[in-house]
């Protein structure tokens, strides 16, 4: 079987056992829209400043949402030894971590629409370089699922994993969240040309994440 046709099957399978229990529509969804919300309340005094700080914010409840996508792409093989399932199921590593990666993007990239739909319009952002904004997005959530996807096998089988999690993905990320919210902000200013730089930083970041996490997520599965 190619190392393709199986990172389609585990993605294929995370994203079933998603779309049947409804959690990221029922828990991850409602979070990120929480977040947002409650950011907008919190500037509401300075709503002159909303545009400036949308694409901060946006990214923020973005990252925050990714956790609880990363934990629970983990936790759903905690029961009835589903991860020793996969193990001895003698699917290449790399196959299996682009498959739970491709999952957690998908999931993410249709949350990002949401949230980009509601910071529009809570918080007055008028929409330009929709090209910039994006190929940011695609980029910014490769990063952050592949990094996310690494770390969260290293956390599998951890009492503190819950708490392990975010103390080690968000540092990592760092980087994604400086480059996707400079890039936003420069392509709704409209400055387009400005925004390139970091987007090439972001694909740049996505891509020595995946090719890390291709060959160090095999033996990290099998400690776990």
């Amino acid at each position: 079987m190619s190392f393709l046709r199986e990172a389609m099957l585990v993605a294929g399978k995370d994203l079933r056992i998603e779309r049947r229990s409804r959690v990221a529509l029922a828990q991850i969804l409602p979070f990120g829209g929480i977040v947002v919300v409650m950011f907008a309340f919190a500037l509401d005094a300075h709503r002159d400043q909303l545009p400036a700080a949308a694409p901060g914010l946006f990214w923020a409840a973005v990252f925050l949402a990714a956790l609880l996508a990363i934990g629970r792409s983990f936790s759903v093989e905690e029961a009835n030894g589903a991860r020793d399932g996969l193990r001895l199921s003698g699917l290449d590593g790399g196959s299996v971590f682009v498959g739970k990666a491709a999952a957690i993007a998908v999931e993410l990239f249709l949350l990002e629409i949401v949230l980009g739909v509601a910071v529009v319009v809570l918080y007055d952002v008028t929409f330009r370089g929709a090209i910039v904004l994006f190929l940011t997005a695609l980029a910014a959530t490769i990063g952050v699922a592949a990094t996310g996807t690494v770390y969260g096998v290293l956390a599998t089988g951890l009492r503190a994993r819950d708490t392990l999690v975010p103390l080690l993905v968000l540092p990592a990320v760092t980087p994604v969240m400086l480059g996707a919210t400079r890039a936003f902000s420069a392509a709704l200013d409209g400055s387009t040309g400005d925004a390139w730089p970091w987007v090439q930083l972001l694909f740049a970041f996505g891509v020595l994440a995946v090719g890390a996490g291709t060959v160090a997520f095999g033996p990290l599965l099998e400690e776990s």
